[in-house]
Formats: structure tokens, C-alpha cells, sequence
């Protein structure tokens, strides 16, 4: 498999180091993982910091600043990253207005994350937490007690990263996080394994004219496997899996995700089709985000997350926000 690499070992800190040329508007510390907005802290801003293992770019570190995350904490290659790091980007964002970590459900993150927590309160910064689990397609793995963090995080970071530009306390902030979770259904595809720098062969066996429905993000084994599909037929399933666990009464904001290999052509090919799905099950969608946002390196697929929207919620997701990976309004 050829790889635009140097070799595995330096992978996570060659991507920092360009992330640093790319932008400056961000500081960025290669040797102890952090990813910080410039400006940080922020007078009586609540911090928001989020991390996970590397390999689902722009997740985490391309969310950070006005109006997303405060600081990001990249781990090596789908493995969680260490307390430390979290410990010191909360010191680095924290105004005295606390903390909000924002934890995708799998073991290592929220071990790692709740450790950080109680050694971040421990020097005096206030902190609080969001577990994101909006992923519909299996509940329980080798990974995760209960559902795994998908395509959701990134509703959390932008709306609740909106809440405290714009001031809100950190209960607030965790209420509204926490809402935006609660509101949040996903559900992935893969149509072909992923590869790690580190083994440089693909991680699982997805036989050619098959896919896997309801895959993870680390490629984690989905609910089952099929012949290949039409794009007008996994819209169907994945839609109809997400509508299964909720039921909108309100408006919804889409995300139709690549998971890295898959190109712009078929995800709106792909959007097309979730569109006229929801349509037909009388769903209205407020917003639609197509791209290659919560990856899974190499991996070619898709997935498909809704939250429903209140005014509130909408008002927050629209918005200013400037990251190297959503940028509009400012």
C-alpha cells in the first residue's frame, strides 16, 4: 500500500508540523500534542477542548477556533490521547469561566478524559463534560460500552462552541451540548477497509462487491454485510436505521460525511438520495453539510447524521465560525 508518509512512527507530528505552516491563526505544540486557538484564553469565554486519536481529519484539531473548539488534543493513529495533553490544553484555554470537554464514547477517551478532568480541577480549573453516542448501528463493541461517537461530535463542537462565544456560563454550555447529543442520530457505510500507516494493509476483509452497514469509524464491524448496494438503496437503509431511534418533530441539520476515500461527486450523488428519503419520510432538513469532515483515513464510504433543531439551536449552528474546516459568517 504506498502512503504519502515519511514512516509511521512520525506521522501525527509531520501532520502538526504542516498544520502549524498552514495556520498560524493556531498554536500548535508538535511534542505535546496540543492544538490551540492564538488567542487563547479568552476573557470570560468557557473553554471548549476536544481530542481522539488521529486518522479522522479535520476531527479534531481542523475545528479549532472562534466559534468551535478552543484547543484540540490529537492521540496517535485511533488511539486516545493521554491526560496530559488534556490537562494542558485545558490550562491553556481556561479563563476562570471553565472548561467543556467534549468526549467521544470509546473506552480510552473517556478514561483518559476523565482523569484529565479530575487533574484539571485539581489545579483549579472547572470542568465539565459531553459524551457524544449518536451512533445507531450497533450499542456495545470491543471498543465502547454503549454507542460509539460519530459524525455528531461536530453539532456538539459548533453549537455548544457558538453558546460560549457568545458568553454563556459552562452550565450552559454543557446543558446545551448535551442537547445538542441527546438530538443526534448517525449511521456509516463502508465500502472498503481502512488502512493504518502503522500495519500498511488493510485492517479488515471487505471482499470486492460487498459493503458494510452500520461500519465504525476505526472500522469497527458495522450490523452486517451485503452485495453492494446503489446509492439510492444505502440512503434508504442508513435513513431509515436513523429514523428507527428518532422520530423529528422539528427541523433537522444533515450531515452526509465521507469517511475519507470516497469523492465530492458521490457524496452529493449520495446527498441526493438522503434528501429524497427524508423528503418522503416528511422530515424537513433546516441545514445540509456535505464533505469529508469525521474520517476514517483511507477508509472510501459514508455516513449519515441528523439532529433535530430548535430556533435555539439553529440560531447557534449558523452561527460565525472560523477553523481551518468550517469557516462561514465571520
Amino acid at each position: 500500500m504506498r502512503m504519502l508518509i515519511n514512516v509511521p512512527e512520525t506521522v501525527v507530528a509531520d501532520a502538526l508540523r504542516g498544520i502549524a505552516a498552514a495556520h498560524p491563526e493556531l498554536t500548535v505544540d508538535v511534542d505535546n500534542r496540543v492544538v490551540v486557538r492564538r488567542d487563547a484564553p479568552v476573557a470570560g469565554k468557557v473553554g471548549l477542548v476536544s481530542g481522539g486519536g488521529s486518522g479522522h481529519e479535520p476531527l479534531h484539531a481542523g475545528f479549532v477556533g472562534p466559534g468551535m473548539l478552543s484547543a484540540a488534543c490529537p492521540g496517535e493513529v485511533f488511539t486516545s490521547p493521554v491526560p496530559d495533553q488534556m490537562v494542558r490544553a485545558a490550562a491553556a484555554v481556561d479563563s476562570g469561566a471553565g472548561v467543556l470537554f467534549v468526549v467521544k464514547n470509546y473506552t480510552g477517551d473517556v478514561l483518559n478524559f476523565d482523569m484529565a478532568a479530575e487533574l484539571a480541577e485539581d489545579e483549579g480549573v472547572q470542568i465539565a463534560k459531553v459524551l457524544v453516542n449518536d451512533d445507531v448501528a450497533v450499542t456495545d463493541s470491543q471498543f465502547t460500552a454503549g454507542r460509539r461517537g460519530t459524525g455528531a461530535t461536530l453539532f456538539v463542537e459548533k453549537i455548544a462552541g457558538a453558546a460560549a462565544e457568545d458568553g454563556a456560563p459552562l452550565e450552559r454550555v454543557e446543558a446545551i451540548g448535551r442537547q445538542v447529543n441527546e438530538a443526534s442520530r448517525s449511521f456509516g457505510v463502508a465500502l472498503s477497509s481502512v488502512t493504518t500507516p502503522a500495519k500498511g494493509s488493510p485492517t479488515f476483509d471487505l471482499p470486492p462487491g460487498e459493503l458494510e452497514l452500520g461500519i465504525g469509524i476505526h472500522g469497527e464491524p458495522g450490523r452486517e454485510r451485503r452485495p453492494m448496494m446503489t446509492s439510492g438503496e444505502i440512503a434508504d437503509f442508513a435513513v431509515d436505521a436513523i429514523l428507527e431511534d428518532l422520530r423529528p418533530d422539528n427541523p433537522v441539520l444533515l450531515l452526509v460525511n465521507g469517511m475519507g476515500a470516497t469523492p465530492l461527486l458521490e457524496l452529493y450523488g449520495f446527498n441526493a438520495e438522503v434528501q429524497r428519503v427524508l423528503s418522503e419520510r416528511r422530515v424537513v432538513v433546516a441545514r445540509t453539510l456535505v464533505g469529508n469532515y469525521v474520517t476514517s483515513l483511507d477508509m472510501a464510504g459514508c455516513s449519515v447524521t441528523l439532529c433535530e433543531v430548535d430556533e435555539e439551536l439553529l440560531r447557534l449552528w449558523d452561527a460565525p465560525v472560523e477553523t481551518p474546516a468550517l469557516r462561514w459568517g465571520r
